[in-house]
């Protein structure tokens, strides 16, 4: 045996252990960078609402760190009464997009659409030049023939503003057929309806987008269920994400609903979860109007 063989096989086997020893390190980074892109992917919430009963559990200020939490960039928002909006759109108007709600006070839910006091409450409000849409209000299959709904379909028309309408299959054909130009965001992709019907209403109606606030049923038990990825694979550009800060619980409990939503995001192609988580908002209401793009702000994602 030549002399100093077992040294060099000593420093052979050092040099293999040290190889696979970063080899292993590198493979857990990989594993962990995968893991942080996943659960980082921002989110443009197209369901939210600063509502009176929020003004004094949450200041403007603590929502915003609300998203940073949660990884909102961005949020359409609708208030009752709209004072909250501009709240929230004066302490961060690159971080809000505004919408305009038909409702002064909680009681106009069930009436706006018949009251005649609405609309030149809009027209006032619209004055401001900030909103990108109108809603979002309740509207259902047999409500929607009257001077109030169809004044209101063509000042989104006249002013380029999408109609945000918490509404049924029913009343989404009659907004159509009072105007086939108009633009419609179907608050919780009609709350019921389930992938199929939706699919042949994005079929029918070519400015028809859906959002899924309040939504799970895409994905019960953690699995993306086969026909609704069918649909967001067919619809990549037509479907949005929102969660709905209907009550002020819902405040503290945001970042854990966008964590599940995200769950099942993570289980589409990484193109079509950007379109569906961020993308499809961006394109549509920062696009022209002289709204910044989407800001970078810092994710501090965390479970709730």
């Amino acid at each position: 045996m030549n002399p100093g063989s077992g040294d060099r096989g000593s420093g052979f086997a050092g040099i293999e252990l040290a190889i696979r020893w970063l080899l292993a390190v590198i493979s857990f980074t990989s594993v962990g960078f995968a893991t942080a892109e996943a659960q980082e992917l921002p989110i443009f919430d197209t369901h939210i609402h600063y509502s009176r009963p929020a003004w004094s559990v949450y200041s403007p200020e603590d929502v915003l760190k609300i998203f940073d939490r949660a990884g909102v960039r961005r949020a359409l928002v609708s208030s009752t009464p709209d004072d909250g909006t501009l709240k929230l759109y004066e302490a961060a108007p690159h971080r809000i997009v505004p919408e305009l709600r038909p409702y002064r006070e909680r009681a106009d839910i069930s009436s706006w659409h018949s009251d005649p006091t609405i609309v030149p409450y809009i027209e006032e409000r619209l004055r401001r030049g900030i909103y990108k849409g109108i809603g979002e209000f309740h509207l259902y299959g047999g409500q929607t023939n009257t001077p109030v709904v169809r004044r209101v379909t063509e000042l989104a028309v006249e002013k380029g503003l999408f109609l945000h309408a918490h509404s049924d299959e029913a009343a989404i054909r009659e907004l159509f057929a009072i105007e086939s130009r108009v633009k419609i965001l179907w608050a919780h992709a009609g709350m019921s309806s389930g992938p199929a019907a939706i699919g042949q209403m994005l079929d029918r109606y070519p400015n028809l987008w859906a959002e899924l606030a309040i939504r799970t049923d895409m994905a019960s038990g953690g699995s993306l269920d086969p026909e609704w990825r069918a649909l967001f694979l067919r619809y990549p550009d037509r479907v949005m994400i929102g969660t709905d800060t209907w009550v002020t619980s819902r405040w503290e409990a945001l970042p854990g609903y966008l964590n599940e939503m995200r769950a099942w995001l993570n289980q589409l192609p990484r193109e079509v979860a950007e379109k569906i988580a961020f993308g499809n908002a961006e394109r549509l209401f920062t696009s022209g109007g002289g709204t910044s793009p989407i800001p970078n702000v810092p994710l501090r994602l965390r479970n709730p």
